[in-house]
């Protein structure tokens, strides 16, 4: 069974052009992501871009790295275009963002692992849920960075039914829910995804939808068309960093929490 970690880096992002070199604690956030990716055992592991300037920071890494076109809409139709162009098709593929430097790997084995077991899966993605002080960080950051933080709704059977750049759900009496629990019921979605690569070609064939547009998630297109995605719950550490890195914001939040868990 062939596995690939592919690591879309997208030099022209319009919030934060450059984002994959951009440095954290003095690595750069592309650095960060391939040693991330590398600690997992038995899979491929590649850079894909529509910049020079990263593909020669890859090449300083010694990761493999493939130019694909600037125009790729979103970064799952950035991974296709390199798979293509490697003709070296796995059965599964892992879309490991670029900006998203502290993924734990023990998320990205999950959707490895989800996958093995049951590889009858179309899409897997990681969420967690939320302890009350981590909704309050969210809350908080979303004050001046609104789009940044995904969450998502989960039915019983971990199949994902909406996400949202709100924060969903709403929460009517809060006050005693608070007392009951420590985790709020919000599930905050990771953006990594693992497709299998027949459901990855289904879906970068498929335009972009209404709600994908509208909120700026290429995941809305796969429920809007029937694709079903596998959200595959994990733990994550209260008061970790638990999104991608989106914009300077982001990335100055980042420097802080890293300075405080020094």
């Amino acid at each position: 069974m062939k596995i690939a970690i592919a690591i879309p880096a997208r030099y022209g992002s319009t919030r934060f052009p450059g984002k994959p070199l951009a440095e954290i604690g003095g690595q750069s956030m592309l650095s960060r992501v391939v040693s991330l990716a590398r600690s997992i055992d038995g899979v491929d592991v590649f850079v894909t871009t529509e910049d020079r300037r990263i593909a020669d920071h890859a090449e300083e890494l010694d990761v493999e790295c493939i130019i694909t076109p600037d125009d790729c809409p979103t970064g799952s139709d950035r991974v296709l275009s390199a798979l293509e162009r490697r003709g070296d098709m796995p059965e599964f593929v892992l879309n490991l963002q670029g900006d998203a430097p502290f993924t734990p790997p023990h998320v990205v084995q999950a959707l490895i692992d989800t996958f093995k077991t049951t590889p009858e899966v179309e899409v897997v993605t990681p969420v967690h849920r939320l302890s009350w002080d981590d909704l309050d960080r969210l809350r908080e950051a979303k004050k001046t960075t609104p789009f940044s933080g995904t969450t998502a709704i989960i039915d019983e059977d971990s199949k994902a039914l909406w996400f949202s750049k709100n924060i969903i759900p709403a929460i009517r009496k809060e006050e005693s829910m608070r007392e009951e629990s420590s985790l709020s019921p919000v599930h905050q979605h990771m953006g990594l995804y693992g497709f299998r690569t027949d459901i990855l070609k289904k879906f970068c064939a498929l335009p972009q939808g209404v709600y994908e547009q509208l909120e700026g998630l290429e995941q809305l297109r796969m429920l809007e068309n029937g694709i079903t995605i596998t959200a595959v719950h994990v733990d994550i550490d209260k008061g970790t960093i638990q999104s991608g890195i989106d914009t300077p914001e982001d990335l100055e939040r980042a420097e802080k929490l890293l300075q405080a868990s020094a």
